[in-house]
């Protein structure tokens, strides 16, 4: 069911593992990804391009995705 209600999607990634003291945050037009170890901050990124990246391929948005679909996206796209 899509919910043609939504003006507007963002995607946010939280990294909970960062003990280095760096601030980290990647921001684009449809997602943001705050925080992590240098390693985690750069897997997210990676996972969410790559998903955003199919999205578009599908003739998708962000707005139009299913919930189950955009997660079986992101656990496609995930480093192993």
């Amino acid at each position: 069911m899509q919910n043609k209600d939504v003006q507007s999607a963002h995607l946010l990634g939280f990294g909970l593992d960062n003990d280095d003291g760096h601030k980290r945050i990647t921001q684009a037009e449809e997602f943001s990804i705050v925080g992590g170890s240098q390693d985690t901050h750069e897997r997210m990124t990676e996972t969410v391009i790559k998903t955003f990246e199919d999205i578009k391929n599908k003739g998708e948005t962000l707005r139009t995705i299913e919930p189950q679909h955009l997660s079986d996206l992101i656990q496609k796209n995930s480093p192993a």
